[in-house]
Parts: structure tokens; C-alpha cells; sequence
């Protein structure tokens, strides 16, 4: 009773002091009034829906340097480039095409399994190639040999990648063509499955940063296609680069098709660079028909992504004049004469080689004898591969699992060998596979 009659009085006083709280009215320091716990955006006393990134409404501009007729437009910053770093560029956009001609029509004939070409796409390839360092990390899509072939990988090992034989550097012939790769070249293995190689990069890129030797002076760069911008993935590589962050450069290629399905019938908003805003990154849309621009996107994407520590996003506008492979046939949706006028009003090799007529680096006499050397050289590299064996056909259980080989992969092998002992001279089918190995497969056997 004593211990109540001491607490009592106190809980009475206590209880008139909150009264007198709730009673007084709240007053908000002014440099915090409006302020939401999770943004600092103004507060407005009237509804403004919105649906776009630009303030007036309008559709994001598309950044060119050089017009359809290879001049610049007006106020455009023409990159200082050389006239041997110009011929460079305009002899490995030349050389896309050659590749691909070349490739595809071998496709065509049942040497190689299949083929994806780069016809409409060599600007942004190239362009972007030049303006990133050797040693940055790229990981590619399908069309981005340029890059392989900018960085010295060499037509032979594109054409041994292609036919799967014992010189193949990218997967010792167990992957299927264009999915080429080279640690020497810093050019990440291409995956078959769709956007997988962008929340790869933005952990790359987050690599990059946490290595004191790399972080000032590397990046990673990822090139993915208008469809591949439509999965999953594409969010959870931006979400990452963005909020971790890391430096990671997003190049998309949108040129106009995702297999058969136009970009019309992909998104309903403004491109894919219209996203960029909502994750927080310094985004830009090129011109990716003006190799100067790209060059020039790059370069500043890549400060850009070094100086802030993460992710950029850049949207290529090109058009894909060519089918998507050769598993394709794009004028079952697509008109033919569409493509024809697209690869004759504003084909990018065409657009550089006015440019540099106008400054007096080129001429139809060097054009020719570029284009006749270039046709020897990869008829070179597919004679020298073509008749080249595949590798030991024991090569497929190899590199397959780092550190004690499991038991599963002895298994395997272990049975593949009995069978060839089993059929391997007696079945014709089996015989005639075996001599297209090195060693007819015979160390299998042993």
C-alpha cells in the first residue's frame, strides 16, 4: 500500500505532461517540410501523371556527328581522329561484312552448323571497340566479333570457332558457331541463353572496382539486343550496376528486331533508353550508323562510368538488314524492298567512306584493292580451316569441372569409350564421324 501511494502521484504527473504534448501544436523545421522519407522530389498539391523523360513530353534525342552524306551536322564535336586510325576503321567495318558473306554462305552449304552476321550493326561494333582500352571486360551477345577482330584475335581463330576443329582457342570445339571467347582478349565466353551476360557484367564491373589495381582504370561492357532488353535479366544487370554499384557500361543494340518481333510490338515507351532514368544512370541514345558518334558515346560513357563508379546505359539506333541467323528467313515479316532501301539510304561503311573522301583519305581506287585483299584474307582463313580435324574427341570431358574430376565424368567417359570399341569400326555411320577427329578418337580407347 505504502509503494502505491508513492507511484500513484507520479503517473498522475506523467499523464498531465503528455496531455500538454499532444495538446501543442507540431511545428516542422522549414528545411524539412515536403520531405518524404524515401525521395526529395517537391510536394505539389495537384495530381501530374507523366510518361516521359523528357520534360516537355517529347520523344529522348538521338546524338549523330555525321549526316546520311558523311557530313558533320551543325555543332556536332567531330572526334581528332587520324587518317591511320580513320583507315582502321573503315578497313574493320569492311572486314564485318566480308567475314559474313562468306560465313554464311559456308553455313549454307552444310560446313559449319550455323551463323549470325553483323550486316547494319559494324558502327556500333567498331566504334565502340576503338573506344575502349584492350584490357576492359566485354561480354558479348552474337554479333560482336568486331570486337575480337579490333583487339588482334584473328580471322583463324574466328574461322576455327566456327568449325568446332583442334585449333579452336574460344571451347576446343564443343560450342556451336559465334559463341567465341578469349581470356587474352578479355572477351568473356557468349552464352547461348538470352541476357545472360548483363547481371553477369555488372558483377564485373563490381570486380573491377574492389581491384586496387583496376578500379581507376577498367570497366565492364556489355553488349545485349532490343529482345534481350525485354527480359528479366536486363532489370536485375541495371538494378545491380546501379545500387551496388559497380562500373559497368550497357550498350544496347536496338536495330529494330528481336528474331521476328519488331521493336514496335516490345515495349509501348520510348525506346530502351527511356529506362535508364528510373535506375538512376547517366543514359544517352546514338546514332549507331555513325561510327564517329558511337566513338565518341563510348568514350564519354566510359569516363563517365570510371568517374561516378557506376553503371551508364547507351541505346545503338541501327537496323538489322540481315536475317537473325541463318535459322531465320526475315521476309516472312518483314517486307524485302524495307530492306533493300535500309541497307542502300543509310548503310554506315557507305556514311565513313564519304566522310573520309571529304577529307581526302580514301578513294574508290583504295576502296577496291581493300576489298580485294580483304576477300583473300578470310578465303585464306577458311581454306586453313576447313580442312583442319577436330580436336581429341576426349577433349569433351576436359575442363568441364575445376579441381578432382567427379565421378560422373569418369562415368561418361568410360561408356562413350566402350562403345566405340563396340561400333566404333563396325558401324559405318561411327566410322565415318571418328575420321573427322584428330587420332580418329583412338586415345578414347586407350
Amino acid at each position: 500500500m505504502l509503494r502505491s501511494a508513492r507511484v500513484l502521484p507520479l503517473c498522475l504527473k506523467r499523464l498531465s505532461q503528455c496531455r500538454q504534448l499532444t495538446s501543442t501544436p507540431l511545428t516542422i523545421p522549414a528545411k524539412t517540410q515536403g520531405v518524404l522519407p524515401t525521395s526529395q522530389s517537391a510536394i505539389v498539391s495537384k495530381m501530374q501523371f507523366f510518361n516521359s523523360v523528357t520534360p516537355d513530353g517529347s520523344q529522348i534525342p538521338t546524338y549523330r556527328v555525321i549526316d546520311g552524306s558523311g557530313k558533320p551536322i551543325e555543332g556536332a564535336e567531330v572526334p581528332e581522329i587520324t587518317e591511320e586510325l580513320a583507315r582502321r576503321l573503315y578497313e574493320y567495318m569492311q572486314l564485318l561484312p566480308t567475314l559474313d558473306n562468306l560465313l554464311y554462305n559456308v553455313q549454307r552449304q552444310g560446313k559449319i552448323s550455323f551463323y549470325m552476321t553483323s550486316y547494319g550493326e559494324e558502327a556500333t561494333v567498331i566504334g565502340s571497340a576503338a573506344a575502349l582500352a584492350p584490357d576492359d571486360e566485354v561480354l558479348g551477345q552474337y554479333r560482336e566479333s568486331g570486337v575480337l577482330l579490333w583487339r588482334g584475335f584473328g580471322l583463324s581463330n574466328i574461322m576455327s570457332q566456327c568449325f568446332g576443329n583442334e585449333d579452336d582457342t574460344s571451347s576446343k570445339g564443343r560450342q556451336m558457331p559465334v559463341h567465341y571467347s578469349s581470356k587474352e582478349h578479355h572477351f568473356h565466353p557468349i552464352s547461348s541463353p538470352l541476357t545472360t551476360q548483363v547481371p553477369q557484367a555488372a558483377g564485373v564491373g563490381y570486380a573491377l572496382k574492389r581491384d586496387p589495381a583496376r578500379r581507376d582504370k577498367n570497366i565492364a561492357v556489355v553488349f545485349f539486343g532490343d529482345g534481350a532488353a525485354s527480359e528479366g535479366d536486363f532489370h536485375a544487370g541495371l538494378l545491380l550496376a546501379s545500387t551496388i554499384p559497380s562500373p559497368t557500361l550497357f550498350i544496347a543494340r536496338n536495330n529494330g528486331f528481336a528474331i521476328s518481333t519488331p521493336s514496335t510490338e516490345q515495349y509501348y515507351g520510348d525506346g530502351i533508353a527511356a529506362r535508364g532514368p528510373g535506375y538512376g544512370v547517366d543514359t544517352i541514345r546514338v546514332d549507331g550508323n555513325d561510327v564517329l558518334a558511337v566513338m565518341n558515346a563510348v568514350t564519354e560513357g566510359k569516363r563517365r562510368c570510371l568517374e561516378g563508379g557506376r553503371a551508364v546505359l547507351i541505346e545503338a539506333m541501327s537496323y538489322r538488314v540481315s536475317h537473325h541467323s541463318t535459322s531465320d528467313d526475315s521476309f516472312a515479316y518483314r517486307p524485302r524492298s524495307e530492306v533493300e532501301d535500309r541497307k542502300r539510304i543509310d548503310n554506315p561503311i557507305s556514311r565513313f567512306k564519304l566522310y573520309m573522301e571529304s577529307r581526302g583519305w580514301w578513294s574508290e581506287e583504295e576502296d577496291e584493292a581493300l576489298k580485294t585483299r580483304l576477300k583473300k584474307e578470310v578465303m585464306d582463313a577458311f581454306k586453313k580451316a576447313e580442312v583442319r580435324k577436330r580436336p581429341e574427341l576426349g577433349e569433351m570431358f576436359k575442363d568441364v569441372w575445376g579441381g578432382e574430376e567427379p565421378w560422373m565424368i569418369k562415368e561418361q567417359r568410360e561408356e562413350l569409350g566402350a562403345l566405340l570399341k563396340k561400333y566404333g569400326e563396325t558401324w559405318e555411320p561411327w566410322r565415318n564421324e571418328l575420321a573427322k577427329f584428330k587420332d580418329n578418337g583412338k586415345k578414347l580407347l586407350e
